[in-house]
């Protein structure tokens, strides 16, 4: 038999142990169900669309110094608002004479980092906050979810801006502010999910056994919820970077001359009529990732919750 032969029948045999319906052990279990939401995801042909999005972006933004043709902050007034595929500026300079591919490159890192600090800070808040409400039931459920209701009663944007007036302007407290008004759907949902989850057999059981409140929300109940809030996160990525790039452009985010994509469009923006792609080209960044992360957050949502696909 060839060697190409023994491959094969090897590849096939993972294959067949990956595709099984009766798994041997709780991590051959694991590993088929991942394999089968992949399956599904890649069967999806925007969802893929939006993660090549994406891994392109993580990787300009790992590999900026080598990708960035000039240094993003280099001035040069003789070189200002050249144009598109303009002599050694594939996307033109702005009104300082920085070339705008290189800022563009370098300012997905400033998204990643923003988007990566509130996704980390405003899921876990919220699902804290809304699994103990739901556990706990009573007059904590009822305190923890008007407060809730408070934060849900503004605009994201303005109650954004009101935080970071408060706490100054600047990349941090920027991630800070969007983070604070980013936590309560994520809290919505988890109190959703334990409502449904708390008076189940499972839950009575491990009670049985000695579990504490702690133990049974964070071993038992938060594994449970974690398929609901990752499809939310993806989904809220869209609106997360519209909220920086918002504070970006009113100022109140990174600051000058960091290459933040909503401050690159506000700059642009006095030149809008004549030198269009100054605030274009950034937007049209903003537009891309933010479009990137809503496929594939829907083909997350038809692998994580078919339920709810299904039902759509």
């Amino acid at each position: 038999m060839s060697n190409a032969e023994l491959g094969s029948g090897e590849k096939q045999n993972l294959r067949d142990w990956l595709r099984t319906e009766t798994p041997t052990s709780r991590r051959h279990a694991r590993i088929a169900s991942l394999y089968q939401g992949w399956l599904t995801l890649k069967a999806n042909k925007l969802a893929m669309i939006g993660l090549f999005i994406l891994v392109f972006l993580v990787l300009v933004a790992i590999f900026a110094p080598l990708l960035a043709p000039a240094d993003p902050f280099e001035q040069d007034l003789a070189n200002r608002l050249q144009p598109l595929w303009g002599e050694g500026h594939l996307l033109g300079t702005d009104s300082l004479g920085r070339d705008i591919l290189s800022r563009l490159i370098y300012g997905a890192r400033i998204t990643l980092y923003i988007v990566t600090l509130v996704a980390m800070i405003a899921p876990i808040v919220g699902l804290f906050v809304g699994t103990v409400a739901g556990y706990a039931g009573g007059w904590v459920d009822t305190i923890l979810m008007r407060v809730t209701d408070i934060f849900l009663a503004f605009p994201r944007l303005v109650l954004a801006l009101a935080f970071v007036a408060a706490l100054g302007a600047g990349i941090e407290n920027a991630v800070i502010a969007i983070s604070l008004t980013a936590w309560p759907p994520y809290a919505r949902i988890a109190r959703a999910e334990t409502l449904t989850i708390r008076g189940s057999d499972y839950i009575s059981a491990v009670k049985l056994q000695g579990a504490g409140p702690l133990r049974i929300i964070v071993k038992h109940i938060w594994p449970l919820c974690m398929s609901s809030i990752i499809v939310r996160v993806t989904l809220d990525m869209a609106g997360i970077i519209l909220a920086a790039a918002g504070l970006g452009f009113l100022g109140m985010g990174a600051q000058p001359p960091s290459p933040e994509w909503g401050a690159m469009i506000s700059e642009g923006r006095k030149f809008l009529l004549d030198y269009w792609w100054v605030a274009t080209v950034p937007g049209l960044a903003i537009f891309t990732v933010s479009l990137g992360f809503n496929l594939l957050g829907d083909g997350l949502r038809d692998v994580l919750d078919p339920k709810d696909a299904g039902d759509a």
